[in-house]
């Protein structure tokens, strides 16, 4: 924590996304109106930000509904999703890697192809046709998100694993009779913690505009649920006469990847300080 403390990049990231997950989890707590609640009255409502009867500090939607209470319980499926996909992928591709590079030949051959395979193909393509074989829905986005990062994870793990199973004391485990079990994953994964953590941190803020990507197409998450996407889609139909229903949820958006980059990039530095010197 002190190393997090001292680089600037880690700090201001880690500081993004703990107020993040605050709003998310106190969400219905910080709210100043009812996200949900519609009043066609005072639909297109420009942002008010010191007026004395300011109720809807970033406006309101095109349903009347107050912009700021939507982008903060918004902030819950944003953030949902991306840690769900991530870990899915982060657990299925180390698991992939490591089999993969620890037992070689043709195991390795086969699951690297068809890593390969998937990486041929642009992530949000692959992401679309999946979610549109298996029907618009958040848990479907989640599944394609995930599939569509583990080829990241699998090839990080697998460089190294293909490294570290070289080292004196992986051989010297062998001599003593440990199992490939017991080697792999207790003693080898162990010394590659802090490079799948950068990689997975780096890939959470992907994730998260994935998602809003999906979302603003209409296959992330369904209404009643509120995503950061899908009022970006929304608000595309009157961009010219209220741009804050897009400008907000889009800067939501972008703070949000930035907090995760900005942390990957600081721990990368922490992990391995050669890095930062070059």
């Amino acid at each position: 924590m002190k190393q997090i403390v001292k680089n600037r990049s880690a700090l201001v990231g880690l500081i993004v996304i703990a107020l993040l997950l605050f709003f998310a989890i106190f969400a219905d707590f910080l709210v100043p109106n009812d996200p949900y609640h519609m009043d066609i009255w005072v639909s297109y409502e420009a942002p008010e930000w010191f007026g004395e009867d300011s109720q809807y500090i970033l406006g309101t939607d095109d349903m009347g509904r107050c912009v700021l209470s939507r982008i903060i319980v918004g902030s819950r499926i944003s953030l949902l999703v991306g840690a769900v996909a991530t870990g899915s992928s982060l657990i299925i591709g180390v698991f992939l890697g490591a089999i993969g590079a620890y037992a070689g030949g043709k195991t390795d051959a086969v699951i690297m192809r068809f890593m390969d395979l998937i990486l041929s193909i642009p992530s949000i393509l692959l992401a679309i046709a999946i979610v549109a074989t298996l029907g618009p829905g958040m848990v479907n986005a989640m599944i394609a998100i995930a599939i569509v990062r583990i080829p990241q994870m699998a090839r990080v793990t697998r460089s190294m694993v293909l490294s570290i199973k070289e080292e004196d004391y992986v051989q010297a485990g062998k001599a003593l009779g440990f199992s490939h079990g017991r080697l792999l994953f207790k003693h080898i994964l162990m010394n590659c913690f802090a490079p799948i953590m950068v990689v997975a941190t780096l890939g959470m803020g992907t994730a998260i505009v994935v998602e809003a990507g999906l979302s603003f197409l209409g296959l992330g998450a369904q209404p009643p649920l509120i995503s950061w996407g899908r009022m970006l889609a929304m608000g595309r139909e009157a961009i010219r006469a209220a741009p804050h229903m897009t400008l907000y949820p889009g800067i939501a958006i972008v703070i949000t990847v930035l907090g995760f980059n900005l942390l990957g990039d600081g721990l990368r530095d922490i992990f391995d300080p050669q890095l930062k010197q070059r």
